[in-house]
């Protein structure tokens, strides 16, 4: 009888070792015949083939199927619940790992330190640290919060969850510190903004003898990078150096070395890392692509892609994303045009990931039209890839289409995160669809997932203001459950600008300077609600404050692409070869605005202390005009056409009345972005029904 069943046994591990392989290769046909085959010898309900099945197709990304072998289980035990729990948080459906948690555990099946630190995982994931808190109390009654990979999971769980003090907490109590627990915390640090404590950290785990990986010397370094301390990452860079560690072989910690030196503005140290990398890959890439970009110097950013190109990597879907990115926030859309082109010729072109920030460039450069298209065509759509819509049609306006697509998103069982709430709050508070608006947020406050965050206050807030209820929007402010921030305080302020409501003004200016007197656009906020209120002296005292600090806000800054070439301005600017021919068009713009619609400067809007024919050549010069003039000087404004201008801060009052004017008169649309949002200048009028 023995030597009948042992061929069948022995089939069956043969079964089990080639469902694993096809589970660690993720080869689904091949792990779909193996389990053909496993049902023709009759193993339909074995336990542990069926584990290995769930574990095959969830590897494999094919979770209904992996569902389904799991439901049609007869037994099942606690590898069987895990392995489905796993599968759902590989898959990024971080609560139907939490459901099944709590489904195991009232059917009284007991978790093992796999179960309890997936789910760990998973809170960290959904940032939801109440329900990670009761999974902690299950495992201190059940001894296992001592075993170092649960113990690690809370930690990491805290952390990211922002409950740093809590996360300390669980560290000091681990019976066994190790590696990967010095990192947890470190990272835990850099995440909650706490570079300062990571480095602490870093220097504790050196003086006991702990070897740092290239995981811990790159968080060290990222966190370097954030606070802009380019002399402790220096420092670490010469311990690696003398330490005999290969920085040029470990493309991670090369890439945060080069993300360090572009961080904090030293380019061509960053240059000097990258080129002494023998082995350079996509990571060493694109961080100094990105770097060059974000100096602006988007001629060597280019460049560099081209030498990637040619340089017979595969270029991934990071990259791909991140250059997308990078013509996105410039407005860049034909260097977008031709980069959606290389995607479409490349295999990590079609990652979603590069399909929605496709989609987010043409939004950005007000290519609606394009952006839906793309989208319509999208063969799967994650959360991002309907906020990214949603977003966008916010930022034009379109506040009832986001609310459309909201809606949308729900019923094809796309649940939103707490982006997605910010996006459609924000297109409701810029469409003014403020009872929309209330019914979202209070869905969000509803939500047993997603919790409301300083953010989609300010958006309640801003909402609230827009129609003039600024007693309600500064009550939500004082009792809310969150402590309120500068941008919140500075989203009321706005509001009492336009209702001309100087006492509370002044209330809220107080509470801004309290919080950030370092802030040079604090200053400015509050010197203009004076000035619009007449209150000279008030303006002037606020001005020599900000002054006598040191403070000067961020130069303002506009563009237009002409012929594939991209034409910057700032205020004042006299550099561009045309600029008398620009002086002319805009003067000839003036000249008919005044004749035909009666049209005067704004002044009010220019600075106080020079005479009123200063002040109208002050405000001519503005960056937006002169890149709307040098647009005008090519091509004219008798043929209906659009011209994109693009700006780096909001756009002022003077220019939005000049461009309204603009458009009543020549054929031309208008679409300007400013740093809120976008403004179609048609027929006289603006999208944003002059309130932005």
């Amino acid at each position: 009888m023995i030597r009948l069943l042992f061929p069948i046994w022995s089939g069956r591990q043969r079964l089990a070792n080639l469902l694993r392989y096809c589970s660690k290769n993720s080869l689904l046909d091949q792990g779909i015949q193996v389990h053909a085959a496993s049902l023709r010898m009759g193993f339909d309900f074995d336990l542990m083939l069926s584990n290995d099945l769930i574990d095959m197709y969830s590897k494999c990304g094919v979770m209904d199927t992996a569902s389904l072998v799991f439901d049609r289980m007869t037994e099942r035990n606690v590898v069987s619940w895990t392995a489905l729990m796993c599968g759902h948080l590989q898959n990024s459906n971080a609560r139907a790992t939490l459901s099944l948690f709590f489904q195991m555990v009232f059917s009284c099946l007991k978790p093992n330190e796999y179960t309890f630190s997936t789910n760990f995982k998973a809170c960290g994931i959904l940032n939801v640290p109440e329900i990670g808190m009761k999974i902690h109390g299950m495992c201190v009654l059940t001894g296992f919060e001592t075993v170092p990979v649960v113990g690690n999971s809370i930690v990491d769980m805290y952390s990211k969850c922002g409950r740093i003090n809590e996360a300390v907490m669980m560290f000091n109590v681990l019976p066994v510190k190790n590696l990967i627990s010095w990192n947890t915390m470190l990272a835990g640090y850099t995440l909650a903004g706490q570079g300062e404590k990571a480095l602490l950290w870093f220097h504790r785990m050196l003086e006991i003898g702990e070897i740092p990986d290239e995981y811990t010397l790159t968080t060290v370094l990222k966190a370097c990078s954030r606070l802009g301390k380019i002399r402790e990452g220096s420092m670490i860079h010469g311990f690696l150096i003398t330490s005999g560690f290969p920085c040029s072989g470990k493309a991670a910690i090369a890439g945060s070395l080069i993300d360090l030196y572009v961080k904090c503005g030293n380019l061509a140290e960053a240059r000097r890392v990258f080129n002494q990398i023998g082995e350079k890959n996509v990571i060493s890439w694109s961080a100094l692509i990105l770097g060059y970009a974000q100096e602006g110097n988007l001629a060597e950013a280019i460049e560099l892609f081209k030498q990637l190109q040619n340089n017979s990597k595969q270029v991934d879907g990071f990259v791909l994303s991140s250059m997308m990115g990078v013509f996105a926030d410039f407005a860049l859309v034909e260097q977008g045009k031709q980069m959606h082109a290389y995607a479409v010729k490349v295999p990590s072109g079609s990652e979603i990931s590069v399909s929605n920030s496709i989609v987010d460039m043409y939004l950005k450069c007000g290519l609606l039209d394009e952006a839906e298209r793309l989208f319509n065509k999208m063969p799967a759509r994650n959360v991002v890839s309907w906020t990214v819509m949603i977003t966008g049609y916010g930022k034009h306006g379109i506040g009832k289409e986001a609310i459309r697509l909201f809606n949308q998103m729900q019923s094809n069982n796309i649940e939103p995160d707490g982006v997605t709430y910010l996006a459609t709050l924000s297109a409701c508070s810029h469409s003014g669809l403020i009872k929309e608006g209330e019914e979202y947020f209070s869905q969000l406050c509803r939500n047993r997932w997603v919790k409301p965050g300083i953010e989609h206050y300010a958006c309640m807030v801003d909402l609230l203001g827009r129609d003039g209820r600024l007693k309600e929007a500064k009550d939500l402010i004082e009792n809310m459950p969150l402590k309120p921030n500068v941008g919140i305080w500075q989203t009321l302020l706005s509001a009492c600008r336009v209702h001309g409501n100087l006492q509370l003004g002044k209330e809220v200016g107080q509470n801004l300077l309290t919080l950030d007197g370092e802030n040079p656009v604090n200053y400015v906020m509050i010197s203009n609600i004076y000035a619009e209120a007449g209150y000279w002296k008030e303006y002037e005292q606020v001005r020599e404050m900000a002054k006598a600090k040191g403070l000067r806000k961020e130069a303002g800054r506009s563009w237009v692409e002409i012929d594939k070439v991209v034409h910057f301005f700032y205020g004042g600017d006299d550099t561009h070869p045309m600029i008398d021919k620009i002086h002319q068009v805009l003067k000839e713009m003036e000249r008919r605005m005044k004749e035909e619609m009666g049209y005067v400067h704004g002044v009010k809007f220019a600075l106080r202390d020079i005479d009123e024919e200063s002040k109208v050549e002050s405000l001519r010069v503005h960056s937006e005009k002169l890149a709307i003039g040098l647009a005008l000087c090519h091509g004219g404004w008798d043929e209906a056409r659009v011209i994109r201008v693009f700006k780096n801060l909001r756009i002022c009052g003077d220019c939005h009345d000049f461009i309204k004017c603009l458009s009543k008169i020549v054929k031309v649309v208008f679409v300007v972005r400013d740093a809120n949002r976008f403004h179609q200048f048609k027929d006289g009028l603006c999208s944003c029904r002059d309130y932005w």
